[in-house]
């Protein structure tokens, strides 16, 4: 039979409450005393561990990017947002491009005279009333294809001859490929393509523009600067993904690099979304809500408003973005407001809006609650949605709303690093 042996008292209680116990017979001075240092110890060993955290966030300040995707259809906003983005936090980045806008801008104007033109040829009933006009304005089509040389655009050809370079054009538009971003085609605005009287082709052009182009003053004239609205309206259509990059220049993220991929919004170029899920922050989703009455460029069947609603979605569904922070950006509602007050019916084209009133409150309010709606319906695990009503071209209301979003997102990126609760 084997014996047991009985445990003391002291084999019970646990070695590490042992450890900390007081000493036996401690005396009052001795325990003043104890406790002081314990006191003492837990003062610094706090300073440690805030001088830890603080050094933590020091180093993600300068080592970890905010990255950020921009998701939507063609023409949704996107590329607006983003330049707002600099405007607002990387300003001296901006003022040293903004001059580099100046030949796209140029390139904006003829490109929409020259395509009022073309309308004109096609509309016989006042053809002949328009014949001195189309006359006068016929230099811009050689004006337009000046200012695509400038660019880098190859002429009666889609791809641009330098391929690198990523830009090629489109009847009404610059396009840039993948990769390249806006500062490609700016980069070769900024170099003077000589002709033989020693100007270049884009001096050449706003000479032009000057002579037949007379009520324009601000812009068509020899000292013409852009302003940041005229930057902001400018339009470069973005073609595959465009990555943009800004370092915050003040305030308490000073030094901080944000990352934006600009996503290409045309359908054949949605695939190209899927990789950059597994590492951004936040993705800014903006629907274009003026456009209910609208097709699909390419494709006569699809309304604009129902592409989008299809494209959230599937964003909403996605199981690689339930710890994405999703923002949504009901955009273009000016339009949407100018559509309404000349009596464009949004029944007419969502039935579902009933007999509702058929105003830009009453509107925006129906389909915020839509998309809304969605996201609760279909995300894998419920989320929480920002959602602003926005205006893209509206610099100051953009700046503001842009500000709040970013406040959001750097306190959703502290917190998953556990620098703030």
């Amino acid at each position: 039979m084997v014996s047991r042996t009985r445990r003391s008292s002291d084999d019970s209680i646990d070695p590490l409450s042992r450890a900390l116990a007081p000493p036996a017979r401690e005396s009052a001075a001795q325990r003043a005393a104890r406790e002081a240092k314990e006191a003492e110890g837990r003062r610094v060993s706090d300073l440690i561990d805030e001088q830890i955290k603080l050094e933590k966030h020091a180093n993600s300040r300068k080592k970890t990017p905010v990255k950020v995707l921009m998701l939507g259809q063609a023409e949704s906003g996107k590329t607006t947002t983003v330049k707002i983005f600099q405007m607002s936090y990387a300003r001296q980045a901006w003022e040293e491009e903004r001059m580099s806008w100046r030949t796209v801008i140029h390139l904006n104007l003829v490109r929409s005279v020259n395509r009022i033109l073309d309308a004109l040829e096609n509309a016989q009933e006042i053809a002949s009333r328009m014949n001195l006009l189309r006359i006068r304005l016929s230099p811009l089509r050689r004006v337009q294809v000046d200012l695509e040389r400038h660019l880098g655009l190859a002429v009666g050809d889609e791809v641009c001859a330098a391929a690198d370079m990523g830009v090629f054009r489109r009847p009404a538009e610059v396009c840039l490929r993948s990769q390249s971003g806006w500062a490609a085609a700016l980069g070769l605005a900024k170099q003077k393509t000589r002709i033989p009287s020693g100007r270049s082709l884009a001096d050449g052009a706003l000479e032009v523009i000057l002579n037949f182009l007379e009520d324009l003053y601000r812009i068509a004239h020899r000292d013409y600067e852009p302003t940041d609205e005229d930057v902001v309206r400018a339009r470069l259509r973005t073609v595959g993904v465009q990555e943009y990059r800004f370092v915050i220049e003040s305030g308490r993220e000073a030094g901080r690099e944000w990352i934006f991929y600009d996503v290409g919004g045309s359908r054949t170029h949605r695939g190209a979304w899927h990789p950059y899920f597994m590492d951004v922050k936040a993705i800014i989703f903006l629907a274009p809500i003026s456009v209910f009455d609208e097709k699909l460029e390419g494709d006569a069947r699809t309304n604009r408003l129902e592409d989008s609603i299809k494209f959230w979605t599937t964003v909403c569904k996605s199981k690689l973005l339930v710890r994405v922070q999703l923002i949504l950006f009901l955009n273009k509602c000016d339009i949407l407001e100018r559509k309404l007050a000349r009596g464009v019916s949004l029944e007419r084209y969502i039935p579902t809006f009933g007999d509702r009133k058929n105003d830009m409150p009453t509107a925006s309010k129906y389909l915020r609650r839509q998309f809304l709606e969605i996201a609760r319906k279909h995300s894998p695990e419920p989320r929480r949605v920002y959602s602003f009503m926005t205006t893209a071209i509206n610099t100051r209301a953009m700046t503001s709303i842009l500000g709040a979003v970013r406040e959001g997102i750097l306190n959703d990126n502290l917190r998953s690093m556990e620098l703030v609760s």
